[in-house]
């Protein structure tokens, strides 16, 4: 459990910020960018999740997701060290990502077959979870830029945000009344 008695600390007026480690970076560190943008994906899952209460099947899977990208926070704020023995550090695992392909399969079973790309939009659920899934692979962007930076990134960390986004786009699907509601891409239809 977490206790924060005190909201601001003032450490961070001149620009930077502690990792979970306690290593001091700036606050426009690749690595405090990738968490920030997970930060910022699970804001938008919340948002979201303002048009999903009453679907007991998708909600609940979102309530679970906004929960692990906490966790994939904390795995991206403490960068992984090869003397690092598994589960002493919160770590993102390769069962999350496997229960989010699961998911995925279970949405998209229900779902019409793709005949266009899908514009976000439709009902205010899909239009937030489309929202949701570019703020997601922003944060896959900013994980992978970190990688290749040379910064160690855990490998499950990256499959997740990946696999993340594509329940995004399927949660979206089903949220538009299981396809139904679907705003779809017309090619050079405004020229």
């Amino acid at each position: 459990m977490v206790t924060l008695n005190r909201i601001y600390t003032r450490t961070g007026d001149g620009g930077r910020t502690r990792l979970a480690t306690g290593e001091p970076v700036s606050k426009t560190s690749l690595r405090v960018e990738a968490y920030g943008a997970v930060d910022e994906t699970n804001a938008t899952v919340g948002l979201a999740r303002l048009h999903t209460g009453a679907d007991t099947l998708l909600d609940p899977m979102l309530a679970r997701v906004q929960n692990e990208l906490f966790d994939l926070g904390a795995d991206l704020a403490t960068p992984p060290k090869p003397e690092e023995v598994d589960g002493t550090v919160l770590r993102i695992l390769d069962s999350q990502v496997e229960r989010l392909e699961r998911e995925i399969d279970e949405l998209n079973g229900a779902l019409p077959p793709l005949a266009s790309f899908v514009l976000p939009g439709g009902t205010p659920a899909a239009a937030t979870l489309h929202l949701a899934r570019t703020v997601c692979r922003r944060a896959e962007r900013r994980a992978v830029a970190l990688q290749e930076a040379g910064e160690p990134v855990s490998p499950a960390a990256l499959k997740y945000l990946n696999r993340l986004s594509d329940l995004l786009f399927v949660a979206a699907r089903w949220a538009n009344d299981r396809g139904s509601a679907e705003v779809f891409w017309k090619s050079g239809a405004t020229r």
